[in-house]
């Protein structure tokens, strides 16, 4: 298609919106793909890591065929614009436009529809597999896959519309950069929410949690703090000036919470922690992302400080002292991660905005209270109630309509969560080839044939009972808890 046909086509603002819904796209598969694999049980690995690669596939379809119009197209309530698919090719060739956020035709963007429906279905379907983490371990994963559209249909894109479509939100003025709200306190909170519903895993599995393989979670950290550049950078929908203030002030703030993480940790534990420098990039990452654009540097800095420290303070001192809080089992503690993170975010926003970031995001908005305009902070506190109060409604709704109305069990059998993935998918993430079986035989462990794989056991069989990569004779693993599964690890040699 030629510029003659599409003058409002801008070839650069094209390129850099799909590269970075591309970023965004890689931060879900392969990166939490990896990331859960290595950090759950490696019994658990090809369950947690198919959640992820499962939710991203079911939310496009979901996506393209009716919530893409219910987030970003007209307005039908003042939270939730008007279901409809977008497949024909005249959709997808013609030019991105908002219509229930500014008067028609609407906020138009300088690239194609489907560019667009891309780039916020990768969105969608993040805040799907960020969820998923306080699920793994025990969900069923027929429930999961009912679940999935579900939530994207009567959760997510209520969010989205409310505060980017042209909701009632967005017309308040509300912030909400690149997802703190629409995206982290919403899948948080649901992760909290349906860990009530579904239950807690086996206590063994959440008395001794270490990673299978922390080099898989720095693999798949990477990938998320990269990929990030494209999840903030591309919020301005061009290649502007903004957008490149938004990559930069993500990049400080992570990094500062990271350190501010690790230190805590050092104060408290005695002992840096990788896993526990992963969640302070993580709560970096999501405190930023309210903001990303409409802060300055310095903005950045004292984000990525609160970051760091309140959100370990929520998880290492509240999650394990509260009693409600050791009650639910958020395997990943998304909660701390994502909705107090991205809580703080939003709350810097009214304080630390920018009338000139503003101003480059296109909002009209005078700055946070900082700038003088301290309604900002009630504003931002009003979004995300809003968004906390939703989704506690709406998950528990949809949970409960899985479990009581289709009959279908929120939470494996016993038999299925002793077993793990060879159980579940007749699948293992490590398989013993016969020699290696033969020598864990010897050490006392139980070799079981897989029932449902080929019948070898170098191709079908799995560990059942003692982990292998937990109990091997040639290392012994000792960690010291930090977190929710952050903890400090030594390898001791025979």
């Amino acid at each position: 298609m030629s510029n003659f046909t599409t003058p409002w086509l801008d070839t650069g603002d094209n390129a850099w919106q799909l590269t970075a819904a591309s970023l965004v796209a890689l931060q879900s598969v392969p990166g939490l793909v990896v990331l859960y694999a290595g950090i759950m049980r490696s019994k658990w690995a090809i369950n947690s890591a198919f959640m992820a690669f499962y939710g991203f596939a079911a939310t496009l379809i979901t996506w393209v065929l009716w919530a893409y119009k219910m987030g970003f197209g007209i307005y039908m309530l003042p939270f939730v614009g008007r279901p409809g698919p977008v497949v024909t090719m005249a959709q997808e060739l013609g030019q991105s436009c908002l219509p229930s956020a500014a008067a028609a035709p609407g906020l138009c963007q300088n690239f194609p529809l489907a560019t667009m429906v891309y780039f916020q279905f990768v969105f969608a379907a993040i805040t799907i597999v960020i969820m998923a983490g306080a699920f793994l371990g025990r969900m069923n994963f027929h429930a999961w896959m009912i679940f999935v559209p579900l939530w994207i249909t009567f959760s997510y894109a209520i969010g989205a519309y409310s505060l980017w479509g042209g909701g009632f939100l967005y017309q308040r003025g509300v912030i909400d950069y690149s997802g703190g709200y629409v995206i982290h306190i919403s899948s948080g909170t649901a992760g909290f929410v349906g860990a009530h519903w579904i239950g807690p895993r086996l206590a063994a599995d959440r008395e001794d949690s270490r990673p299978n393989n922390i080099l898989c979670v720095l693999i798949g950290a990477g990938i998320l703090w990269i990929g990030w550049n494209g999840f903030n950078g591309g919020d301005p929908y061009a290649a502007s000036a903004d957008a490149g203030a938004a990559v930069l002030n993500t990049n400080v703030a992570t990094a500062m919470s990271l350190l501010c993480w690790t230190i805590c940790d050092m104060i408290y534990f005695k002992k840096p922690s990788v896993l526990g420098a992963v969640q302070g990039m993580i709560t970096g990452l999501v405190a930023i992302t309210p903001a990303a654009g409409v802060v300055a540097g310095w903005g950045a800095i004292c984000i990525g400080f609160a970051s760091g420290t309140i959100p370990w303070a929520s998880m290492n001192i509240m999650g394990k002292k509260v009693a409600y809080f050791r009650k639910i089992d958020d395997t990943l503690g998304i909660f701390h991660t994502h909705t107090v993170a991205g809580f703080v975010g939003g709350m810097c926003v009214g304080l630390f905005a920018t009338v000139e970031g503003c101003a480059a995001f296109g909002i009209s908005n005078p700055g946070g209270a900082i700038e003088g305009n301290g309604k900002q902070v009630y504003l931002q506190l009003y979004g995300a109630l809003f968004i906390i109060a939703w989704n506690i409604v709406w998950t528990s709704l949809i949970m409960c309509f899985i479990k009581y109305v289709l009959r279908i069990p929120l939470r494996m059998t016993e038999a299925e969560l002793l077993a793990g993935d060879d159980a579940i998918h007749g699948e293992a993430a490590y398989v013993l080839g016969p020699c290696e079986a033969h020598e864990h035989l010897l050490a006392g462990h139980y070799v079981k044939r897989s029932e449902t794989g080929p019948g070898e056991l170098g191709m079908g069989g799995a560990i059942v009972g003692k982990d292998p990569h937990e109990h091997g004779q040639k290392a012994e693993l000792a960690e010291k808890s930090s977190g929710n599964g952050s903890g400090s690890h030594e390898i001791k040699h025979d």
